[in-house]
């Protein structure tokens, strides 16, 4: 296979993806590249990932358990830590239990691989993350996807359906911000033999979950959280099962129990609502301020506030003119993104000050122009 061919015609069509080095923590200024840059592109949305509390949460969980898990969950890796921390997420989901997984993709992966045998087919909303869709591949399922958050796309999809299936949706779609109507598609799920199935990476700890009963929830805990891994949380049997015949769940090493620790530090203060307080101020300054300069941000009340560029030559140009007066804004490309769709993805941080928003927008307008 002649590798250096494909990467030259990715250079070319200005799709080849290169890494940055931050040099210091998570925050909203960080050293990349050995420059300082106010940084605008981290999923920390609540800003935890260096918050004083959780590392001195981390510390005494290294003192208790030491650092490496040792083994699955199955053999011996399943601590008191990660025990709590399931608990504890089912508490916060009102949920019957929670179960952890070493990150949100095979927390994906894991729940196609446990019900390989259960499903005569799936409808995935046509903008769901990577992960959803490999699972499905995973399984040997059709990927079937309707128009995305389209009701109406839905019903048409699903009436060609027979047999059990699953409806699987973001509720906060990484690259747009948006969010899925989850009381409509359980609605659907409810009069087709079908199980909804959502991913909330980008809303946990920042929106309050809805969980439909029956349905199957998954989020991640490396965003606003601020740590690392992921969960599925559902009813006692949907989670039992889980253990039994998820392939990535059975066949991987827990996650360490010290991130355990530090992420039940992170519940309780996603809990008190502070953080959460300032990254809706923050939210709502944005917004504001991007109208009142006449930029066409993409409608998100999320985090995520997305600016469609089109051309991915012209993203990767912006990006790196702002990048070059110190903010860190990625530019996001296909196949990430549709085709023509290019953009730049504003992710904003409960630890960013409104003058440090105000300076980004007006920069931006101006590199538009």
């Amino acid at each position: 296979m002649d590798f250096s061919t494909k990467l030259t015609k990715l250079k070319q069509n200005h799709l080849y993806r290169s890494r940055k080095v931050s040099e210091n923590a998570q925050g909203t200024q960080l050293i990349v590249n050995g420059k300082s840059v106010l940084n605008f592109c981290s999923n920390d949305y609540l800003s935890l990932a260096n918050h004083a509390q959780v590392k001195e949460a981390l510390k005494q969980g290294v003192d208790k358990y030491g650092v490496g898990s040792g083994a699955s969950h199955l053999v011996s890796g399943h601590s008191s830590a990660h025990h709590d921390l399931e608990e504890a997420l089912a508490d916060y989901t009102g949920q019957d239990r929670a179960l952890l997984f070493s990150t949100g993709y095979t927390a994906n992966l894991g729940i196609f691989s446990a019900l390989k045998d259960e499903l005569d087919w799936a409808l995935q909303d046509k903008l769901n993350h990577a992960s959803l869709i490999d699972g499905n591949q995973l399984i040997g399922l059709p990927i079937q996807r309707y128009l995305h958050n389209d009701i109406a796309s839905l019903k048409r999809k699903i009436a060609k359906q027979t047999g059990a299936g699953m409806i699987v949706t973001d509720t906060v779609f990484s690259m747009d911000g948006d969010r899925a109507n989850i009381d409509d598609l359980q609605k659907i799920a409810n009069f087709s033999n079908a199980i909804l199935m959502q991913d909330d990476a980008h809303g946990f700890g920042v929106f309050k979950p809805n969980i439909p009963q029956n349905s199957i929830y998954m989020a991640t805990l490396g965003k606003a959280a601020g740590t690392m891994g992921a969960f599925v949380a559902g009813n006692e049997d949907f989670i039992e099962f889980l253990i039994q015949k998820s392939r990535p769940y059975i066949y991987t090493t827990a996650m360490s129990p010290a991130i355990c620790v530090a992420t039940l530090k992170s519940l309780e203060l996603i809990k008190k609502g502070e953080q959460k307080a300032k990254l809706r101020a923050n939210i709502d300054f944005f917004r504001n301020f991007s109208t009142a300069l006449g930029l066409p941000i993409e409608a998100s009340n999320s985090a995520i506030q997305p600016l469609i560029i089109g051309e991915s030559e012209k993203a990767l140009k912006i990006s790196q003119t702002l990048f070059n007066q110190g903010f860190y804004v990625s530019a996001i490309r296909p196949p990430t993104v549709p085709k023509n769709t290019a953009r730049l993805r504003i992710t904003l941080s409960a630890d960013h000050t409104q003058s440090q928003i105000e300076q980004l927008l007006n920069k931006i307008k101006h590199a538009l122009h």
